[in-house]
């Protein structure tokens, strides 16, 4: 008897194996101990090092940590966390302070609220907000407002993603981030959202459109870096490199990264080692 031909949902993807593309974990048996890692690192961040919070927004979690160099005009990295959208907060996101402050480099942790406290397109609405209230208050805070790199992993490389592109009240002034760098996240929500994730995204099909940074490249106004691991699944390692090539096919600067041998979650170290790949990309392009 022959085989039934499979139902795909996305792609090439039936249902069971699209929804184990979209969780990581499966293919990381490290991710746990890296997870808990971000908060141990982080914590240590906060004991080492002077941290300044502030508010950006009304809400509770729209805060800034922000750790300084030490020296007025240096260059800022905003960090925004990934999470799947519902995970992950500001006390775990600090762990790569420790690298950029000793090289003398300024950095923030933006954090927002997310599910089930917020939607999608609240978070990035919010993330939009909080580069914008670092941009204005950049002489008081006491960075150069010229050379901002915005950095996000995961879901926090969508909203980094989705913050430069989206058309919202909130938008981020063309030409204000000199460069971002995308890691491991997903530009399309297509897929993610006819995954299991959508249970919980539940995005309307308008906003799907709105909050994918693919399907809106002409509102990018700076040189993007787009970086993803080997060992990452099927369908981040498509976005990554679907969502590339768009770029260069839009006439956008765009740069394509890969770490050999590295999964999800271990990709994300490296911006907290002084000398590993993505704290390098950073630097480079701070200096770009």
């Amino acid at each position: 008897m022959s085989r039934p031909k499979p139902e795909y949902v996305f792609l090439d993807y039936d249902q069971a194996r699209l929804d184990l593309n979209y969780t990581q974990s499966a293919w990381a048996p490290n991710a746990d101990a890296i997870i808990a890692w971000y908060r141990s690192a982080s914590i240590a961040a906060h004991e080492r090092l002077a941290c300044r919070s502030f508010a950006y927004g009304e809400t509770p979690l729209e805060r800034i940590d922000l750790f300084s160099a030490g020296r007025p005009g240096a260059p800022l990295v905003v960090y925004v966390h990934g999470g799947a959208w519902r995970m992950l907060d500001r006390l775990d996101s600090a762990f790569a302070a420790e690298a950029f402050v000793a090289a003398g480099i300024d950095f923030a942790v933006l954090d927002f609220a997310s599910i089930p406290d917020a939607r999608l397109p609240d978070m990035v609405r919010q993330v939009q907000r909080g580069i914008g209230w670092l941009l204005r208050n950049s002489a008081e805070l006491g960075f150069d407002s010229g050379r901002v790199v915005v950095v996000g992993h995961s879901s926090g490389a969508h909203l980094v993603a989705a913050a430069l592109t989206a058309d919202t009240p909130e938008h981020v002034i063309p030409g204000s981030v000199r460069a971002a760098l995308c890691a491991s996240g997903a530009y399309d929500l297509q897929g993610t959202m006819l995954s299991a994730r959508g249970a919980y995204l539940q995005l309307s099909a308008a906003e799907i459109d709105a909050f994918s940074p693919i399907r809106h490249l002409s509102r990018l106004a700076c040189p993007m870096v787009v970086a993803y691991g080997s060992a990452e699944t099927d369908e981040y390692r498509r976005q990554a490199t679907t969502f590339h090539a768009a770029l260069r096919a839009a006439g956008k600067q765009s740069e394509l990264v890969l770490a050999e041998g590295h999964n999800h979650f271990e990709i994300s170290r490296t911006l907290g080692e002084s000398g590993g790949l993505l704290f390098c990309i950073a630097m480079r392009a701070l200096q770009h």
